[in-house]
């Protein structure tokens, strides 16, 4: 019988691969992170932003009433954890776009459902700084975290407890062995794929319908100060320092060219012209792509053939809020054979998984 070093490899340390990180780092499990720190974009271009309602009709957000408690749990334990302050809980503001907008959201008010996310309803404009002739929805168990901090953070805890490798992961040197894997000098029992984007390169698990959605944002400075999410069109979250703001995000699956673009910017000086009435000026822009999937729900599970190969991928742009509570479903169903749930399992994607030879 082989004798593993580690229980798990984990490819990727960008949103994914750090929540699987943090997971194992509580239940002492032994691993190791490969991963090359400039290829994580995604992580670089994310505001971080956790909201309970999404898209143009603000519903809740999809198990809301599961990921939320658990984030809020999950991001303040890891600053114990490794030290450093990245998590903000502020509430977010979000201008009316009509009078028909102000009145649905009066009616639901009144919902259950929605009571515990609703702060407040203003029905007149005046919130300071925003345009919002028909007033505006202040949400609750909002905020962000900074992301770069988290990463980094976690990265120096994991380089000091000697489980992570700083390098581009090679396919050609995994090994598939009876009940495990091997990568060079390091054999572990299963290898965790978090590798966002750049899946489209992984041998196994590259044909999977994630789809690089590449995103832009710009960073501002100004003499507004108000500690609040603005969102409306664009999104306006604090970037640290007093008075700086990152503003974003374009969504544009046809680009794939690396870098900011002068297209990009002015569709988001557009925007924010639209939704703030204060003066700024622009210090800073940033790109990315996030691996989003065409139901927008993550991709967990193992290979059909090879059980030892696992991926944890599709966080798309929600990824501060699902990837704490999925990271511990993940988990869960490694160690315990806690069925995964058929919206997530990266079965239902059979049909797109390569059986290379080993």
């Amino acid at each position: 019988m082989k004798h593993f070093s580690h229980d798990y490899i984990i490819v990727g340390q960008g949103l994914a691969g750090s929540c699987v990180a943090v997971q194992l780092l509580r239940k002492k499990r032994s691993f190791v992170v490969i991963d090359q720190p400039d290829d994580n974009r995604c992580t670089v271009v994310a505001a971080g932003m956790f909201n309970p309602v999404t898209g143009q009709n603000l519903i809740k957000t999809w198990m809301a009433d599961f990921l939320f408690p658990y984030l809020h749990d999950f991001y303040p334990q890891a600053e114990g954890e490794t030290g450093q302050k990245f998590f903000y809980s502020l509430p977010l503001y979000r201008p009316f776009a009509s009078v028909h907008e102000q009145n649905e959201w009066v009616a639901r008010s009144t919902d259950p459902v929605y009571q515990p996310i609703i702060e407040d309803i203003s029905t007149r404009p005046g919130f300071p700084g925003v345009r919002d002739p028909f007033g505006g929805l202040t949400l609750k168990q909002c905020g962000y975290i900074r992301t770069t901090i988290f990463v980094h953070a976690l990265r120096a805890k994991l380089v000091a407890q000697n489980c992570y490798k700083a390098e581009t992961f090679d396919p050609s040197r995994l090994k598939l062995l009876e009940g495990g894997v091997s990568y060079g000098q390091i054999m572990a029992r299963r290898v965790i794929f978090c590798e966002g984007a750049g899946v489209v390169s992984n041998p196994w698990f590259g044909k999977l319908p994630v789809r690089p959605l590449k995103g832009e944002t710009i960073s501002i400075k100004s003499e507004y100060d108000r500690q609040v999410i603005v969102n409306r069109g664009v999104y306006m979250v604090p970037a640290g320092e007093t008075g700086t703001w990152r503003v974003g995000s374009t969504y544009n699956f046809k680009d794939r060219v690396p870098g900011n673009t002068a297209a990009g910017r002015e569709e988001l000086l557009e925007k924010l012209a639209d939704l703030i009435d204060f003066d700024f000026e622009i210090f800073g822009e940033d790109w990315g792509f996030r691996p989003t999937v065409v139901d927008r729900k993550p991709i967990l599970g193992n290979h059909p053939q090879y059980r030892q190969l696992v991926i944890f991928n599709g966080l798309g742009t929600k990824g501060v809020s699902l990837a704490p509570y999925f990271s511990d479903v993940l988990l869960q169903w490694l160690e315990t054979e806690t069925p995964l749930h058929k919206d997530v399992d990266v079965s239902r994607f059979k049909s797109y998984i390569e059986f290379p030879a080993n």
